[in-house]
């Protein structure tokens, strides 16, 4: 598998525990096998990736485009990406938007481990990593600060 087939499957995968397994099987209709197959990196699955309308699906789901954000980086393209999704109203609050946060640093940190015990890790890749959890960080600050004017 080439390095391109290799760097889709990896940001499929996370996609898929992004949203959950058994959540992404509910939502695209496949079984644990065939999402498995999508991004497996065995040769008889070189060849197999996710169809378009599935990716949407999960991603409408998930807490970060992460296909979506791999091809875009692949053209050289920079996406801007707002958590906040405009035709829906979160609820929740200071504490789930940093429960999210957290999770999705611990998703990175859980990505980033991968690819160090693999050996393989690309410069993309690498700046994606960089890129998000410094994003992530950001607005842990920025919370942090709003908190603190509100209780002064």
């Amino acid at each position: 598998m080439n390095n391109l087939g290799r760097y889709l499957k990896k940001h499929t995968e996370a996609l898929v525990k992004d949203v959950g397994v058994e959540a992404a099987c509910e939502l695209t209709g496949k079984s644990k096998a065939t999402l498995g197959r999508y991004y497996s990196e065995h040769s008889e699955h070189d060849e197999r990736f996710m169809p378009i309308d599935a990716v949407a699906a999960l991603e409408d789901a998930a807490s970060y485009p992460h296909v979506t954000s791999a091809l875009a980086e692949l053209k050289g393209i920079t996406l801007t990406f707002d958590e906040s999704r405009r035709n829906s109203k979160r609820e929740g609050g200071v504490n789930s938007d940093v429960i999210a946060l957290s999770q999705r640093f611990a998703m990175l940190m859980a990505e980033y481990q991968q690819s160090i015990e693999d050996g393989v890790i690309t410069a993309n890749e690498a700046k994606r990593l960089l890129k998000e959890t410094l994003a992530i960080q950001k607005v842990l600050i920025d919370i942090k600060m709003h908190l603190e004017d509100e209780q002064a």
